[in-house]
């Protein structure tokens, strides 16, 4: 059914992202799929580079690509069935890319409960259902 699954996860909240994560565990465990979990850092803006230590950038990448190794080492599937990657930008820009570049056949995305703000504004989880290629599910907590 779904050979390549794609979850994001923000590193801040690794709790609200548990129940997709388990989500696609039990899909990719159905399908013999494959897990790619993405995590996209925020860009600093240029006005305040100038204020951060020179290796800032590549500390934090190698600190986020560390800790979502830890939670792809924590998800029950064989370690070559899951991947992860550490992208830089807008979250729904760059999950909506992975899951083309990697030819993801269902994103599986945690969301919080709406609030007015989230319909005033939208939300990354929103936009990825429009404009996501392939299907999506979205799993609330």
């Amino acid at each position: 059914m779904f050979k390549t699954i794609l979850v994001p996860v923000d590193l801040g909240e690794v709790g609200a992202a548990r129940p997709a994560l388990d989500k696609a565990v039990e899909l990719a465990t159905a399908s013999e799929g494959d897990i790619r979990l993405i995590y996209v850092r925020a860009i600093v803006p240029v006005t305040y580079m100038e204020f951060m230590p020179p290796a800032f950038d590549q500390e934090q990448q190698d600190e986020a690509e560390k800790k979502l190794a830890k939670l792809a080492a924590s998800i029950k599937l064989p370690a070559e069935r899951v991947s992860a990657v550490v992208r830089l930008g807008s979250v729904y820009n760059e999950v909506l890319d992975e899951a083309e570049k990697t030819g993801a056949d269902l994103v599986v995305i945690g969301s919080h409960r709406p609030s007015m703000a989230t319909y005033l504004l939208g939300s990354n989880a929103a936009t990825i259902v429009r404009h996501a290629k392939c299907s999506v599910l979205v799993v609330r907590a």
